[in-house]
C-alpha cells in the first residue's frame, strides 16, 4: 500500500517504523492512521514481551501479581492526555490529515519495546549471574545503564515529536510531560509483574494478649531501658545502639536483635548504651515494643544521652522487607504500622544526630540506601533493591546477612567496611548452596565521606584496648 494514501497502512508499517523510531531514525508516516484492531495488537505484543521477560527476571518459582501489573497502566490515560493537545492541530489545504494520538502511540509502544527489553535482559542476565560479578556489584553499573536507557527511551520521544511536526515549545512540552509520567510511575509503582514467592505467617505464631496491664507494664518497660542508658564520656567516642524487630510471628528477627545488641555491648565497647525495641509475645515483660513512635522516642532518648556531634549510631532494623521498601510490623493483635526509610531518616535528622552507621536486614533493603545515605552516614543492606534477602523463617537462627556480618565478621575486625567485604562473598556463596529462588540477594553499601575519620579512630582505640588472645 502507497504510504502517502492518507489511510493505514498495516501492522507492518507500524512495526517498521516503530522499530526506525527506537534507534532514532525518523518515522516515515506518509499520512497513515492507526486502525483500532491495529492499536491493540500492539499493545497486546508489548504487554507480552513485558510478561513473557518479565518472567525470566525471577531465577526460580514465581508468582504473577495482577495488582502489579496492572497498576502503572495509569501511564497509557495520562500519555494519552498529555498528546491530545499537543498534537491537535488542522492540516492546511491541499495537505493530508495528521497523524494523531493514537498514532504516536502505536509508534511508542513498539519503539520503547526495544530499550524495554534491554534493560529486561540486563536484569535477566543479573538474577541468573550472567554478568560479570565486577559489573553485578558496581552501583555505578546499575546506575549508569539506568540512566543511559532514561535517556534512550527520551531520545525517542524527541525523535517521534519532530516527526509529528512538533515545534519547539510544544516538543519540550511532551519531553518533560513524558518524563513525569515516567518518573511518577517508577517511584509510585516498583512492584513488577512476578515476584518470588513468599510464605510470611502470622497466624500460627503465639500471639499477645492485650490488657491494660501490658499497656501499662510496656510503658514501665520503655521508661526504664532509657533511664538506665549509660551517658557519653567527654574525650571518648562512645558507641550507641538501637536494635529494632518489629516483626513478632518469626522468632529468628529476636534471636537476631539478641545478637546484635550482644556484639556491639561486647565488641565496640557499648555495654549500657544499646536499646532494643522488639516484637515478640515474649519480650512484653522485658523489652519495649517496636512502633514507629518508640523508634522515634528511643532515638529522642540516644540523642539525649550522646554527644550528638562526636558519639556513634549504630541503628539495626531486621524484618521483612518489601518491594515499596517498607520494613513490616506485626504484634498481633496490636496494630503496628510499617517502617519507611523516610521516616527513619527524618527522626535521625529532627533529633540531630550526626554520625551514624545504619544497617537493614531485609527483603529489598537496597532500597532504603538512597534515602538514608549523606557526608557523616554509613548505610549497608541485606539485598538491593531488586532482590530478597535470605534466611529468615521459624527454622532460622539467624539470617544470611546478619550471621556474616555481625556473628563471624564484626567477631574478627571493627571495621564495619572491612566486615561486609568480607560476608559478601560468603552470602553469595551460601544462597547458591541453598538454591536461592531469586538470585543473589546483592547486599549494598554506602559510606560519606565525612564519617570515614570517626570509624578509622574508633577501630583503632577498640583494637588497642582489645584483651590479648589466649595463645
Amino acid at each position: 500500500m502507497n504510504d502517502n494514501a492518507g489511510g493505514s497502512s498495516g501492522l507492518r508499517h507500524w512495526l517498521r517504523e516503530g522499530v526506525r523510531a527506537a534507534f532514532l531514525r525518523s518515522p516515515r508516516l506518509g499520512g497513515a492512521h492507526v486502525r483500532p484492531r491495529e492499536l491493540l495488537l500492539l499493545a497486546l505484543l508489548s504487554v507480552g514481551v513485558e510478561i513473557a521477560l518479565g518472567r525470566m527476571e525471577i531465577d526460580g518459582p514465581a508468582d504473577f501479581n495482577l495488582r502489579a501489573w496492572l497498576a502503572p497502566f495509569w501511564s497509557v490515560t495520562a500519555i494519552l492526555a498529555l498528546l491530545w493537545p499537543l498534537l491537535a492541530g488542522r492540516a492546511e489545504e491541499g495537505e493530508l490529515p495528521r497523524p494523531g494520538a493514537a498514532s504516536w502511540l502505536a509508534l511508542w509502544l513498539v519503539a520503547a519495546l526495544v530499550p524495554g527489553t534491554v534493560s529486561q535482559l540486563l536484569g535477566i542476565a543479573h538474577a541468573h549471574g550472567m554478568l560479570p560479578q565486577v559489573l553485578d556489584a558496581s552501583a555505578l553499573f546499575a546506575w549508569g545503564s539506568y540512566a543511559l536507557l532514561w535517556a534512550w527511551s527520551m531520545a525517542i520521544v524527541v525523535v517521534l515529536g519532530r516527526s509529528f511536526g512538533l515545534r519547539r515549545r510544544r516538543l519540550a512540552a511532551l519531553v518533560a510531560g513524558l518524563f513525569l509520567i515516567f518518573a511518577i510511575t517508577a517511584a509510585q509503582f516498583p512492584e513488577r509483574p512476578w515476584e518470588a514467592p513468599q510464605s510470611v505467617a502470622v497466624d500460627e505464631s503465639p500471639k499477645l494478649v492485650l490488657t491494660q496491664e501490658s499497656f501499662e507494664l510496656q510503658q514501665t518497660v520503655f521508661e526504664r531501658a532509657v533511664e538506665s542508658l549509660a551517658p557519653e564520656r567527654p574525650g571518648v567516642t562512645d558507641v550507641y545502639g538501637l536494635v529494632f524487630a518489629p516483626f513478632a510471628a518469626e522468632d529468628v528477627f529476636l534471636k537476631e536483635s539478641a545478637l546484635v545488641a550482644d556484639v556491639l555491648a561486647q565488641r565496640f565497647d557499648a555495654r549500657g548504651r544499646v536499646l532494643q525495641l522488639v516484637n515478640h509475645v515474649d519480650t512484653v515483660e522485658s523489652l519495649p515494643w517496636a512502633t514507629p513512635l518508640n523508634l522515634k522516642r528511643a532515638i529522642d532518648a540516644l540523642a539525649r544521652r550522646m554527644d550528638r556531634e562526636h558519639d556513634l549510631l549504630v541503628i539495626y532494623l531486621t524484618s521483612h522487607g518489601a518491594r515499596d521498601f517498607q520494613l513490616a510490623a506485626a504484634h498481633p493483635p496490636l496494630s503496628v504500622d510499617a517502617i519507611s526509610p523516610g521516616e527513619l531518616r527524618v527522626a535521625l535528622d529532627e533529633a540531630g544526630i550526626r554520625n551514624r552507621v545504619i544497617v537493614i536486614s531485609a527483603c529489598y533493603s537496597g532500597g532504603w540506601v538512597g534515602p538514608l545515605a549523606g557526608h557523616t552516614t554509613l548505610v549497608m543492606t541485606a539485598a538491593d533493591g531488586d532482590h530478597t534477602s535470605y534466611g529468615c523463617g521459624r527454622a532460622s537462627d539467624l539470617t544470611y546477612f546478619g550471621r556474616a556480618v555481625f556473628d563471624e565478621q564484626l567477631r574478627r575486625t571493627y571495621s564495619f567496611e572491612q566486615a561486609f567485604a568480607a560476608a559478601v562473598p560468603l552470602i553469595r556463596q551460601r544462597e547458591e548452596e541453598a538454591g536461592k529462588p531469586d538470585g543473589f540477594s546483592n547486599p549494598q553499601i554506602s559510606v560519606g565521606e565525612g564519617i570515614k575519620p570517626l570509624l578509622q579512630a574508633l577501630e583503632s582505640r577498640l583494637a588497642a584496648t582489645a584483651p590479648t588472645p589466649r595463645p
